[in-house]
């Protein structure tokens, strides 16, 4: 179940309050744009908060009983990092990050937060607008990795990816149509960054022009492609083998 806050007045003394951490704000499209809508778009925009219009079956979703009032806020269980933080935090390290585009399934995201954490990975970027940010479900099948890693909310997924470039990291894509393998890179003594595409959409071609290598994991039958959480996991042990081998463990 979605952590939620519903109603106008709840939504505003939260949001003055300012000891939650949203993910987004869903408003009806249907609503009527009155002071309190106004006020929720105001604080919303003041603290960097994502809101956008959405169907009232949508927040009846969320919302079984109606009692929503046209607004719902979704409340996120971890406080969300900074990237200028995060970089400066992990100076001086071979440090390595995950950057979701797009994931929209949160058992698939728990699921590479539980894996990048059990690969020694710093960090998680994740997109306010675009796939989901970390919910309930997400910390339910992280089975608790989520406390044990930065998660990081950023407007723009390119401009976090230049912002690592420009910080030493290589950025890896991981797109099922690349010539190179993903064994065939030396992830030992450098910063990098591993982007894991949608699940149905894939890595945005903006992404994939920025990025430094583009690897594939190679099938041995023509059967579709491996689950999103599965590829980013072969993809992060590879690296921890690679390592393992070098320090002679």
């Amino acid at each position: 179940m979605e952590n939620i806050i519903y109603g106008k007045n709840a939504i505003i003394e939260a949001l003055e309050a300012g000891n939650r951490t949203f993910n987004k704000i869903l408003i009806s499209n249907s609503a009527h744009s009155d002071s309190k809508i106004e006020k929720i778009k105001e604080l919303a925009s003041r603290e960097g908060i994502v809101y956008q219009f959405v169907s009232i079956q949508k927040l009846n979703q969320l919302e079984p009983d109606g009692r929503h009032q046209g607004v719902i806020a979704q409340i996120s269980p971890v406080k969300y990092v900074e990237l200028e933080d995060f970089i400066e935090e992990n100076k001086g390290n071979n440090t390595s990050v995950v950057i979701l585009d797009g994931v929209e399934d949160s058992h698939n995201i728990g699921a590479i937060i539980r894996s990048a954490v059990c690969a020694g990975v710093k960090g998680i970027i994740l997109p306010s607008r675009r796939g989901v940010l970390v919910n309930s479900t997400v910390e339910k099948t992280s089975a608790g990795a989520v406390n044990h890693i930065s998660i990081i909310k950023v407007n723009s997924l390119v401009n976090a990816v230049q912002k690592l470039k420009e910080n030493d990291y290589w950025v890896i894509a991981s797109d099922h149509h690349a010539k190179d393998n993903y064994f065939d890179i030396d992830y030992t003594d450098m910063n990098f960054a591993l982007i894991m595409g949608a699940e149905h959409a894939g890595i945005s071609k903006s992404l994939l022009k920025l990025s430094d290598f583009v690897v594939k994991i190679p099938m041995l039958t023509n059967f579709n492609s491996l689950n999103v959480s599965n590829a980013a996991a072969i993809i992060l042990f590879e690296s921890v083998k690679q390592c393992s081998k070098k320090r002679g463990k």
